[in-house]
């Protein structure tokens, strides 16, 4: 399980390229009070991620190793960046993974600490504007990626179509967050918030549709090779169901 774990992480190490462009939304790009007010929404769902995490996953062998290279899985993704609208950029998010093992609470964790070490390491991004960009993210795109994942199967499609829906539409549902953000704090001059928020999405959408949709490739061919190497843990973590 370990090596599969490792083998996989360094198969996406090989594709990483980091460039000096922004996490979301860069550094001091967005206006404090909006900043203060994206960590005050983000906060809540960081602690019953933390909880969930300590009382469900930390005792389970196999599940604290799926659960690092789910982190592993969404760093490296989220580090392959194009510029896009002023003050962000496009990237896959890599989050739907570990939302549908795990649920989405947990990613709320996972993708806030990705975030960060982002911020501090490689200076994509920034602690202004890391509540903002963990909503989006690790919140958001966690949710929905769960969601249609469940609707999917409920649905009766496969496990592979609804893994790619659900990733895919996890990282558009990103982009429509921060586009969102992005309206509110800078309204359009004559549109106000909807003229502003279809800009940015429209902008963001030449680049990150292409990438959502690769972006569900690669998570379902992930999950294929977790399962060949580690099939009863990967089983198990899905029949959790995540939120229950």
């Amino acid at each position: 399980m370990k090596k599969t774990a490792s083998f996989l992480t360094l198969v996406m190490l090989t594709f990483y390229h980091a460039e000096a462009y922004a996490m979301h939304i860069m550094e001091g790009f967005l206006p404090l009070s909006w900043s203060v007010l994206w960590y005050a929404v983000y906060i809540p769902f960081l602690l019953v991620g933390l909880s969930y995490i300590r009382k469900k996953i930390m005792s389970n062998a196999s599940g604290k190793v799926l659960l690092g290279f789910a982190g592993a899985f969404a760093f490296v993704l989220s580090a392959l960046k194009l510029p896009s609208v002023t003050g962000s950029c496009s990237h896959p998010t890599g989050v739907g993974l570990g939302a549908i093992l795990f649920g989405p609470f947990p990613m709320a964790v996972i993708g806030g600490i990705v975030l960060l070490f982002q911020a501090l390491l490689l200076a994509h991004g920034g602690l202004s504007t890391l509540g903002a960009n963990s909503f989006s993210m690790a919140v958001a795109g966690p949710f929905i990626s769960y969601w249609v994942y469940r609707a999917a199967k409920r649905a009766g499609l496969s496990r592979n179509i609804a893994v790619f829906l659900g990733a895919s539409l996890g990282d558009l549902a990103t982009y429509a967050v921060t586009s969102l953000q992005l309206a509110l704090a800078f309204p359009d001059r004559v549109g106000g918030f909807l003229a502003s928020f279809l800009k940015f999405a429209g902008i963001f959408a030449v680049t990150q549709v292409p990438l959502a949709i690769a972006e569900g490739i690669v998570t379902v061919v992930a999950l294929d090779l977790l399962e060949q190497r580690a099939k009863g843990a990967v089983e198990n973590m899905i029949k959790g169901e995540g939120l229950n």
